[in-house]
């Protein structure tokens, strides 16, 4: 105790108070910089990878076209040597050509009956019964409107 009768007064004028403990903006600001110490290397290392996945996109998309276009030519070179084959087989091109349009037509008529059965597996036929079975047993179930439920007792 000083002589102004305070006990919390400071003992001597040279003596300053003890600093106030932090806030919690204090401690928020100190979390921040210990994580992005932490984080930092990650998080430069992330910065670097995405922006060589976004450049990435443009030379995925470069190499598809590219495959395609050597698909498509590969394709109808095939298709030509085999319509010369066809055509040295029958000795006419124009029952090679005809053959070859047949075969491609059964190709194609596959590919459409795939394409609709995979088309039919999205609808997720399963799924859509049981859910309209659910709803039917809903809706045939009388409602209990004039009875009364009974109350929780304590």
């Amino acid at each position: 105790m000083d002589q102004t009768g305070r006990d919390d007064a400071p003992a001597s004028p040279d003596e300053t108070p003890p600093p106030a403990p932090p806030g919690l903006l204090d401690d928020i600001g100190r979390l921040g910089r210990a994580f992005q110490k932490l984080f930092g290397a990650q998080l430069k290392l992330l910065s670097a990878e995405l922006g060589l996945a976004r450049s990435a996109v443009h030379w995925l998309l470069v190499a598809g076209l590219v495959a395609t276009v050597a698909g498509v030519g590969l394709g109808l070179t095939l298709l030509g040597l085999i319509g010369w084959l066809l055509a040295q087989w029958f000795g006419s091109w124009t029952w090679a050509l005809a053959s070859l349009a047949v075969v491609e037509l059964a190709f194609l008529g596959g590919a459409l009956l795939l394409f609709r059965r995979c088309m039919h597996w999205m609808t997720l036929p399963a799924t859509r019964g049981e859910w309209n079975a659910m709803m039917q047993q809903t809706l045939r179930r009388p409602d209990p409107q004039g009875e009364s439920r009974p109350k929780d007792q304590p």
